[in-house]
């Protein structure tokens, strides 16, 4: 595997098929293919790291694109429907433009606030503008730790 290739996980926790995010955009991979988290419980706030290698190209307290140097953008969004919590819950460690490498942090989140908010925390993880079902990967149906290899890119 090329190391530039290849998507780590932003996160730790369970690793999802997109057709069973509780987002239709997401589950019928309208944005992209890829793969869904399922956060690891956790007791404070977790940080979500950059999953590959490129340039933070858009960057909002629950979502980012990091854009590889060969143009792939790999979208990382934290819970669904959670731009409706405006914010609230997370914090912003990197900035629009940033260059950033594989585990660099990005964005830190507080669970409880979108538990609280009642929102689902799945985390997916999508190459941008990708074909449906043009991701594949061994990795669904496993629990990995954050930083571990998710899918590589086509």
């Amino acid at each position: 595997m090329n190391g530039s290739r290849v998507v780590l996980s932003p996160v730790a926790g369970q690793v999802l098929s997109l057709d069973d995010v509780p987002d239709p955009v997401f589950s019928a991979q309208m944005v992209g293919s890829g793969v869904a988290l399922r956060p690891a419980p956790s007791a404070g706030s977790v940080e979500v790291r950059s999953p590959i290698a490129g340039t933070i190209v858009k960057l909002h307290p629950h979502a980012f694109v990091v854009l590889t140097e060969d143009k792939a953008g790999v979208l990382v969004h934290i819970g669904i429907d959670t731009v409706k919590m405006k914010g609230e819950g997370f914090t912003l460690v990197a900035s629009e433009g940033d260059r950033v490498r594989p585990g660099d942090p990005v964005v830190t989140y507080d669970p409880a606030a979108i538990a609280e908010a009642g929102y689902s925390d799945v985390v997916p993880v999508v190459l941008m503008d990708s074909k449906p079902g043009s991701i594949t990967t061994d990795a669904v149906g496993t629990a990995v730790e954050q930083g571990d290899s998710l899918f590589e890119l086509p």
